[in-house]
């Protein structure tokens, strides 16, 4: 047999080998890991508007935030007069909030991280995102079905006994292709459910397609919930930990 027919049947039994290797399939916790990855990178900045929706007022206030994942985030409001400047500041496990209107850094202790968010559906927890869907809980899927038009994983996560976190479980419902995280419904501990938020307006946005409309919906109190637009983002921007200091929030703009 000449050099170049055994050259020419070991190529043959490689390729073989390759294609009849099973390919590693992905865990439900790289499935959330990637959904999660895709709205927040390694650091990110962004324009948002909130709506707080109740029956009878609702209120609209917009928003610039800067993150670094994991372990910090600012938010600053810009908008109304009465509450521009405020500012919520996240470092590791710690939280503070700016209040100009009285020139005070308060610290937000522990028990207080699932109180409202500026009188909205969103918890200081959700704002600062202190718990990790992807470290916080054990990840299963329970199910294959369609969600507003995609192929989606539904997902359940289930909280790990040391994580401390409030909800009993989470149920997510993940796009197969694109890992957009359509929805969220959230449990108690008596697994009743308590909230749910939908992702919608998908769109491209500072070079990812994301959804760009969130809605928070509280089961327990009608007629009720929470909006929040992305107006602009932008993805991995260049940002120094040294910015999410106390001293900033007072001078941030």
């Amino acid at each position: 047999m000449t050099s170049q027919r055994i050259v020419a049947r070991m190529l043959r039994v490689v390729l073989f080998l390759l294609c009849c290797t099973p390919v590693m399939a992905e865990t439900p916790k790289d499935i959330v890991q990637k959904a999660d990855q895709l709205m927040r990178a390694n650091s990110s900045t962004s324009e948002l508007s909130m709506t707080v929706i109740k029956p009878d007022w609702s209120r609209t206030m917009t928003m610039k935030v800067w993150a670094v994942e994991p372990d910090y985030a600012l938010v600053l409001v810009t908008s109304p007069a009465k509450d521009k400047g405020t500012v919520t500041l996240k470092r590791q496990k710690e939280v503070w909030n700016w209040i100009p209107a009285v020139q005070r850094v308060i610290k937000i202790p522990p028990s207080m991280m699932l109180q409202p968010w500026m009188g909205s559906d969103f918890t200081n927890d959700d704002l600062v995102r202190e718990s990790s869907i992807v470290v916080d809980y054990d990840h299963s899927i329970i199910a294959e079905e369609q969600y507003a038009g995609y192929d989606c994983y539904k997902i359940q996560m289930i909280p790990k006994p040391e994580a401390g976190v409030v909800w009993g479980k989470i149920i997510t419902w993940i796009a197969k292709e694109s890992y957009l995280q359509l929805k969220e419904d959230f449990y108690d501990e008596e697994d009743v459910l308590m909230r749910s938020m939908v992702g919608s307006k998908v769109q491209e946005m500072g070079g990812r397609t994301i959804p760009t409309h969130w809605e928070m919906t509280p089961l327990d109190k009608p007629n009720q919930k929470t909006v929040m637009e992305y107006l602009a983002i932008e993805f991995n921007p260049p940002i120094d930990t040294s910015f999410f200091s106390e001293q900033n929030m007072k001078r941030v703009r």
